[in-house]
């Protein structure tokens, strides 16, 4: 395979990924090479690579003479990924207040920070604004991780970000109300990571995951990809 073709292949398995994180495909979903190929405006052959190598990551369910499907995880599964992701994260939190934040940490923090104040105080959320507040989830949730130094805590959270209805970037889009208060999470966990009060920053973080994994399980959850 030529370089070009490799990045290429890569491209369009980033893209997929994404899209596969940011829940813009639902519960198993059944993946079309075609179809695909025509949205994403390229040959089956990257496509197919990418596909290939989703499934390798655990994104997608992949049965032979079926073709590939978006992994869906039941209510008790999905309950058990966000225990987990409550105390790995706090635990990430707790560590970045007590490593302290670097300057360039910190800056891309309050960048996130600030790019989310803009999308909330539109006072409604907008379709063209999902994928930027997504992204601005995923790198204040990187900051930390980043701060925190933990190779073990980020190789096993990266499990739990690998599954759509608990990726970081799967953010809830029909409450305006609910997710200002969940950005405002985000403030109050930066000020606690800034005072250095691990204790303090730990607490609201897993706070902060257990307020997702109930909005998730309850009023969402054909939204977030489930079953069961």
């Amino acid at each position: 395979m030529s370089k070009a073709a490799i990045t290429l292949a890569q491209s369009v398995t980033d893209r997929l990924r994404a899209a596969l994180l940011e829940g813009r495909f639902g519960p198993d979903e059944k993946l079309n090479e075609e179809s695909l190929s025509a949205t994403l405006k390229v040959s089956r052959t990257p496509v197919r690579s990418a596909l290939h190598g989703l499934a390798a990551e655990g994104l997608l369910d992949y049965v032979p003479n079926r073709g590939y499907s978006v992994r869906s995880v039941d209510l008790a599964q999905l309950t058990a990924i966000f225990e987990v992701r409550g105390v790995l994260e706090g635990l990430a939190a707790r560590l970045a207040a007590q490593r302290g934040l670097t300057e360039d940490l910190r800056s891309r923090a309050v960048s996130a920070l600030d790019e989310g104040d803009r999308v909330m105080a539109k006072g409604r959320l907008l379709v063209s604004d999902r994928p930027v507040f997504s992204e601005v989830n995923a790198r204040f949730h990187a900051c930390i991780l980043e701060a925190a130094d933990n190779r073990m805590v980020n190789d096993m959270l990266r499990l739990c970000h690998n599954i759509p209805a608990s990726s970081e970037r799967n953010v809830i889009w029909d409450d305006h109300a609910w997710l200002r208060r969940s950005h405002d999470d985000h403030h109050r966990i930066f000020d606690a990571i800034e005072r250095r009060d691990g204790a303090r920053a730990e607490s609201l973080m897993r706070e902060h995951v257990h307020t997702v994994k109930l909005k998730r399980g309850t009023r969402l959850l054909p939204e977030a990809g489930l079953r069961g």
